[in-house]
């Protein structure tokens, strides 16, 4: 069996990353199934008013932080694992609003969930195969690249399951178009 160069696959990587782009934009922007992936924090305006005076810098943060594992221990933490709240939350830049550098950055990632497809996809498929062979093996190792590493946030981090579920499914989205895209595309010789 024969291998088919990455360099023959430029198309369908970049067809369907732009595919997974638009299909996301749907999704998020028209579709109202991830409008409740996050709740409005009670007392928005009074929680922003006591942070903001802290000026914390952008990053994550984890409150209460033990720092190291003995201190997890120690019953000061304790106490206020014990009271609560328990929370982590991701700070960001505080100004004007532009969503321009994520959407690069996205389109750079379906970018590079394509190449990974097109690569897995090219070694094990031979050029000429069926169109539903390629397409269930670029769409599965898609899928991976867009799906599987939501999970880890909901096993540690507490995320919502539901919202999960709902990445689950962007992702067996995203990894049936580019499936689609690769079947489609892939050299016949």
């Amino acid at each position: 069996m024969g291998s088919v160069p990455l360099t023959a696959l430029w198309l369908p990587i970049l067809l369907s990353a732009v595919a997974v782009f638009f299909a996301s934009s749907i999704i998020h922007m028209v579709l109202p199934y991830h409008r409740t992936d996050y709740r409005k924090l009670p007392s928005e305006d009074a929680v922003m008013d006591a942070l903001r005076r802290f000026s914390i810098p952008p990053g994550d943060y984890m409150m209460p932080c033990a720092g190291n594992p003995s201190a997890m221990k120690e019953a000061a933490f304790v106490d206020k694992i014990k009271k609560g709240p328990i929370a982590m939350m991701t700070i960001m830049p505080s100004g004007q609003w532009s969503m321009g550098p994520q959407l690069l950055q996205w389109f750079i990632y379906t970018l590079v969930v394509g190449l990974f497809a097109a690569y897995l996809t090219s070694r094990a498929v031979a050029p000429g195969a069926p169109y539903l062979e390629v397409s269930r093996f670029a769409s599965t190792v898609a899928f991976v690249g867009y799906a599987l590493g939501q999970w880890p946030q909901t096993i540690w981090y507490k995320r919502s399951v539901s919202t999960a579920i709902k990445s689950t499914i962007d992702g067996l989205i995203y990894g049936f178009l580019t499936g689609g895209v690769f079947g489609w595309l892939w050299p016949i010789r």
